[in-house]
């Protein structure tokens, strides 16, 4: 039996759908969250509640999970939990469970906004211009080396959680101090280190694309879907069309080849004037996920092959362009 575990599931209710379709009747979906209203779980064969992530007992409580249902493998949901898993591979290895989750070097390179930029400049790839120090940052507009409208936002964020958009000093000055004092206040505040933990970056204005960058486990590209976002809510892609584009697919292929992560990249692209700037990269299946999905891409199918040994037809992660797709709002019946 091919038993699958989902941590900080929330409500990525079609991801464990996708794996349940995949596994056809060949194990179990077993989901945890620290709320048992999260709405994923009412897609799972099991169900556990577990502490907050930031928990003293939260790796032993997920151990336990993993013993009790004989789980095979552990895909993480949550950009937060992604670092804890990474840290403690070795015991989940040791029970027997593969950690579907990037080595420590990938997670500290995507989930530090600032090394993200420093990492996509050394490829050769575009980014917004980025800084960390805000006196640097002024220094910057008044060489007119920066220019308004900015964005600030936590360096070590998750989802759309404090991204401001500020169009002058005045404005910029009251934003981050805010900040400051919000992330302070936030579950952020734990992944947050030393004093520089805002980010100030270019505003890019035009197209944004979202990129599904998929490696095998053992790290090694395999493919890259392509997404034209035509809407967002909420942080997440909400309308998106696939589309045939073979400079952003090799703009993928480059980021996957180098980072050698594990699984799904979800990449957020933004165009300027035929120019493609990099902006943001989330070692984890992402909110535009489904879009690949529906458009033909079975990355839930080939990792329980990888997982089994096998090879896979590299059709699978290859999408159907031109398909359209908006997500919508249902209710499932939920634990409590």
């Amino acid at each position: 039996m091919m038993n699958i575990l989902f941590s900080c599931a929330g409500r990525r209710t079609y991801l464990l759908k996708y794996f349940k379709e995949a596994l056809q009747n060949e194990g179990l979906i077993v989901a945890t969250d620290m709320q048992l209203s999260a709405p994923a779980l009412s897609v799972a064969d099991r169900v556990e509640q577990v502490p907050p992530v930031y928990a003293d007992n939260y790796i032993e409580v997920v151990l336990g999970v993993c013993l009790k249902y004989d789980i095979k493998a552990l895909i993480s949901l949550n950009d937060l939990e992604l670092p804890i898993l990474s840290a403690h591979r070795e015991e989940f290895e040791n029970a027997g469970v593969a950690l579907i989750v990037s080595s420590d070097k990938v997670i500290n390179i995507c989930f530090d906004k600032f090394r993200t930029a420093q990492y996509i400049e050394s490829l050769g790839l575009n980014t917004p211009k980025t800084f960390i120090n805000y006196q640097e940052a002024l220094n910057a507009i008044d060489k007119g080396e920066l220019s308004f409208p900015l964005v600030l936002k936590p360096r070590w964020g998750s989802g759309s959680i404090g991204i401001e958009f500020v169009e002058d000093k005045e404005e910029m000055d009251i934003v981050y101090h805010l900040l400051l004092k919000k992330v302070k206040k936030s579950i952020l505040s734990k992944a947050s280190v030393g004093n520089e933990f805002i980010l100030i970056q270019e505003k890019i204005s035009g197209p944004e694309y979202g990129l599904d960058v998929m490696n095998d486990l053992q790290g090694n590209h395999m493919a890259v879907s392509v997404k034209h976002k035509l809407a967002m809510r909420a942080g997440e892609t909400d309308k998106a069309v696939t589309v045939d584009n073979a400079e952003l697919r090799n703009v993928g292929s480059c980021l996957g080849q180098n980072l050698k992560h594990i699984g799904n990249l979800d990449c957020d692209v933004l165009e300027r004037d035929g120019l493609y700037y990099v902006l943001e990269l989330n070692p984890r299946f992402g909110g535009g996920y489904p879009f690949s999905q529906e458009a033909g891409v079975n990355m839930p199918k080939a990792i329980i092959e990888w997982l089994k040994g096998n090879q896979i037809d590299i059709s699978i992660l290859q999408p159907t362009y031109g398909k359209a797709f908006a997500k919508c709002d249902y209710l499932v019946a939920v634990h409590f």
